[in-house]
């Protein structure tokens, strides 16, 4: 399943889906219930993160196997920091063997293992990451675009150029950071075209699941909360977590009604291995 194809050619929204690897027996068993559940909304794909430095490659592995034996469409990430291009091969093709024809690259984070010592020949970008990945194999690639910025680019501009090195370099979509305020996103769009870039570039939705975490979400993604928003999140009970599910549920059926009528080829949502906050979503979209 190649999702470039699908935002060329589908006659509506592109709806996918974001999950990460279990991390224990429990977590696994709750996984297969949520991907079930999910699946009845037919998406269009599901894709399974890749942990920092490879740390969880066989969960990755595993789970991206697990959704395709349920004849799911599935895509497959590769986060390439500190791997050398003899493990990416390894990676790519054990992907291949099942049948992954599309690979989402991102460059990754450092683990937070100090001891963590990178592959001396490992890459330094994304970028450079495609540009390996496109000289070897046929995989349709993706990668990702931070309508803030990165939080190491030195500006939006300049992460702007990179992204335009990414699409020279064999990207064929963007998946964007989540935002909150669309009129972020729209510009970013419109610097982007300017600059040239002009593959499909589709936004993030990440719903508020807990205070504690969207705040937390904020810092290590450089995501800004809008004024107004922040001001709902204060008046709700922190303890109360059904008030904060529908809060969040409600704020992203109305973000994305606005990215849609400004006619957005798809939404990807960050499930964060949950089903309900997903599920009202797009039930209520009808998309």
């Amino acid at each position: 399943m190649r999702v470039s194809n699908l935002y060329k050619n589908s006659k509506k929204p592109v709806i996918s889906m974001e999950f990460f690897p279990p991390r224990n027996e429990k977590a696994t068993e709750k996984f297969g219930q949520i991907i079930d559940k999910l699946s009845k909304l037919q998406p269009d794909y599901m894709s399974v993160t890749f942990g920092a430095g490879g740390s969880d490659r066989d969960g990755s592995y595993k789970t991206v196997k697990t959704i395709i034996d349920k004849k799911l469409p599935t895509i497959a990430y590769i986060a390439g920091f500190g791997l050398g291009p003899d493990e990416i091969i390894a990676i790519l093709n054990k992907y291949k063997a099942i049948g992954v024809e599309t690979i989402f690259v991102i460059r990754g984070d450092k683990p937070m293992d100090d001891k963590y010592v990178p592959h001396p020949d490992s890459f330094s970008y994304a970028s450079e990451i495609i540009a390996f990945i496109k000289k070897r194999y046929d995989f349709t690639l993706g990668c990702a675009g931070y309508p803030e910025g990165h939080l190491e680019a030195e500006s939006l501009e300049k992460d702007i150029e990179f992204l335009k090195l990414k699409e020279e370099n064999g990207a064929e979509y963007v998946i964007t950071q989540y935002c909150y305020d669309n009129n972020i996103f729209f510009e970013y769009i419109k610097k982007c075209r300017v600059a040239g870039i002009t593959i499909p570039i589709i936004p993030g939705i990440m719903p508020v699941y807990t205070v504690k975490m969207t705040k937390m979400l904020s810092k290590v993604c450089g995501t800004a909360i809008p004024d107004e928003m922040q001001k709902k999140l204060d008046q709700l009970d922190q303890d109360d977590k059904e008030a904060v599910l529908n809060f969040g549920i409600d704020f992203a059926v109305e973000q994305c009604k606005g990215l849609l009528k400004e006619g957005v080829a798809g939404l990807h949502f960050y499930t964060m291995d949950r089903s309900k906050s997903t599920t009202e979503i797009i039930t209520r979209l009808q998309v």
